[in-house]
């Protein structure tokens, strides 16, 4: 079976990461499944020059938030991981709860149930107790909680370089081999 990966995208600030994982998995000819919330689509009209057509045009399938019979809502679809980024505290909130009303919660339950990669993109600062403990949580339950801060440590020059640092670390977390970002230690 080729690799398969679930991305969520949500409605937080920095929807160019969620844009740039899907164009590393298909670098990385790993098959994307991706689910965009409405209010990333919002987000990335103010943030970014793309449009969602554009976004989904990276994937290998694209779902509604709000399709809950979508194939990857359901844990009998195999799949090795998934990635939410950016993850808003709402979605992480319902994450935690296992409050699963949307495709992307729904998606991110299934990782946790089967003990799947799940990784969460938190963009959100400062973080409040509630959202902390809710991240707490997701790390207790088997989740890698990534909050979305590039090192330095490369010299980044441009904009671009600091998304592949968030990217590569990602792709890290769900055992996709990379050569996204200058490792610790590497020489430049």
């Amino acid at each position: 079976m080729n690799r398969r990966i679930i991305v969520g995208i949500c409605g937080a600030s920095g929807v160019r990461y969620g844009v740039e994982l899907l164009r590393a998995l298909g670098e990385a000819h790993v098959e994307s499944h991706l689910v965009l919330s409405r209010w990333a689509t919002e987000v990335m009209a103010e943030e970014t020059e793309l449009g969602p057509e554009q976004a989904r045009a990276l994937a290998t399938a694209a779902y509604d938030n709000d399709d809950l019979a979508a194939p990857i809502a359901s844990s009998s679809f195999s799949v090795d991981g998934m990635a939410v980024i950016p993850a808003s505290v709402k979605t992480v909130a319902e994450i935690a709860s296992a409050h699963s009303a949307t495709l992307i919660a729904r998606a991110a339950d299934n990782m946790l149930k089967l003990r799947r990669r799940l990784v969460v993109g938190i963009r959100e600062t400062p973080l409040s107790g509630p959202c902390l403990e809710n991240l707490a949580r997701l790390a207790r339950y088997g989740a890698v909680v990534m909050p979305l801060s590039p090192g330095f440590y490369h010299r980044p020059e441009s904009l671009q370089e600091i998304y592949d640092f968030i990217t590569g670390k990602v792709l890290d977390a769900l055992a996709i081999e990379n050569h996204r970002y200058r490792r610790w230690g590497e020489e430049g």
